[in-house]
């Protein structure tokens, strides 16, 4: 992205919770818009009901909770359980619909799944295009409220509540604040005031804020230029993930692994950097984002920066350090190649039947051993130099043992030996 820099360095830290409209939204319906008279009677495509399509005909006099979701956002399907709850305890008066862009055929195969029959019985529109135009939106869940004709306010799906929609269906004053979803393609909180592409060159930016960013999706953004990455926000994560994206990217550039078991975590309470995903709605003011650009020439410093910006904003400090740590090496025990892919088909299937490996390379494997504990709490380091894609059969039981069994078959064994490594550090300010 070009002329994308300020003579100057700005470099904020804020502390608390966060409600943020500053960027311009896309055309759409507007809070108090009225709603199209066609969209009641407006054939809507839908699953989970033995019906194929509905109308919202029947439903126009109650409050009606359009909720946009995807089969990929964890997210969305945690706030499933909710939503359903609060219908059945306020049927007569509220209907909550989710609704996604993804097609019939994807998003039935998504609710066949073990994962996905957990909500089989949500009603969704799918292969949405119409409510997409009337709301449109950067990330997801995000929740569109209508109420007698009108667009009663858009929000976030932690406002979903029953204190929120009580509040509306009695006729009370609603607690709801309106969030307008911020866009990746400005700073973060970069005013709109400033043109990027006639105001002064934007030469450098830092912002690092502590506690959750309503307007904000959850996620990652990369700023590149002719293939290089100059900028980087991750918005609306725990501490700790910050730290480890920062710290593989800083590791990844001098060609050295980095793993979750390459952690330290000395901190005095560890859940304020680091808590899972379903203790989220409990923890809006332990999220932090942060964005940091340099400018092209300086795209080396980047992750630097960004470490050293939370190290020195934050009540934490991360290092790098490289200690001795018994780990697990694949290597090959003979030169005959009995692993190599035979075919185009790829398949990733190591934990769930058919358990296998068609097509993919060794990273796969390593990879899956690295990001949890099941089979082994040691780092596992690939050196066995094949480059190539394999195909691989597991057994159905899942414990070192076996694996090395398993392994045994393509002249492959886990060694288990002494590397010097680098941890990630993170401990408390003193």
């Amino acid at each position: 992205m070009k002329n994308l820099f300020f003579r100057g360095l700005m470099s904020l830290f804020l502390s608390g919770f966060l409600f943020l409209q500053a960027q311009t939204p896309p055309k759409g319906l507007g809070v108090g818009d009225k709603i199209p008279d066609a969209l009641w009677t407006k054939t809507l495509q839908i699953v989970n009901q033995p019906q194929k399509t509905m109308t919202l005909e029947e439903d126009k006099d109650k409050l009606i909770l359009l909720d946009f979701w995807g089969t990929w956002c964890s997210s969305c399907l945690l706030n499933f359980p909710k939503m359903e709850a609060l219908e059945q305890k306020y049927k007569d008066h509220l209907k909550v619909i989710a609704v996604t862009y993804q097609q019939r055929e994807e998003v039935e195969k998504f609710f066949r799944t073990d994962h996905g029959r957990k909500y089989n019985k949500v009603l969704s529109i799918i292969e949405d295009e119409y409510f997409r135009e009337l709301f449109p939106h950067y990330g997801v869940p995000y929740i569109v409220w209508l109420k007698n004709g009108k667009v009663l306010n858009m929000t976030d799906a932690a406002q979903v509540s029953e204190e929120t929609v009580s509040e509306i269906i009695k006729g009370d004053k609603s607690s709801l604040q309106t969030v307008i979803r911020v866009g990746r393609e400005r700073p973060l909180m970069l005013s709109e005031n400033f043109d990027l592409e006639r105001d002064a060159q934007l030469l450098a930016y830092n912002f690092f804020a502590k506690g959750r960013i309503r307007a904000a999706i959850y996620g990652s953004y990369f700023r590149r230029e002719n293939g290089v990455v100059y900028g980087r926000q991750i918005t609306n994560a725990t501490l700790m993930d910050i730290y480890k994206t920062v710290v593989r990217e800083i590791l990844t550039a001098k060609g050295q692994v980095f793993t979750v078991k390459q952690v330290v975590n000395q901190v005095k309470t560890p859940l304020d950097i680091d808590f899972p995903p379903e203790e989220s709605r409990e923890n809006d003011l332990k999220w932090y984002s942060i964005e940091t650009i340099v400018p092209v020439s300086e795209a080396e410093s980047l992750y630097e920066n960004m470490l050293s910006l939370v190290n020195n904003n934050s009540d934490y400090w991360a290092t790098i350090e490289y200690r001795p740590a018994r780990c697990l090496v694949l290597k090959r025990t003979s030169r005959k190649d009995k692993i190599a892919a035979k075919g185009q088909e790829t398949r990733e299937d190591f934990f769930k039947p058919p358990f296998q490996y068609r097509n993919v390379g060794l990273g796969a494997l390593i990879s899956i051993l690295n990001s949890n504990n099941k089979i082994t709490d040691l780092p596992v380091l690939n050196e066995t130099g094949y480059e190539g894609k394999v195909d691989m059969d597991f057994s159905e039981q899942h414990d070192l043992k076996t694996l090395r069994s398993d392994l045994a078959r393509y002249d492959l064994a886990l060694k288990e030996v002494t590397r010097t490594l680098p941890f990630l550090v993170i401990t408390d300010k003193r």
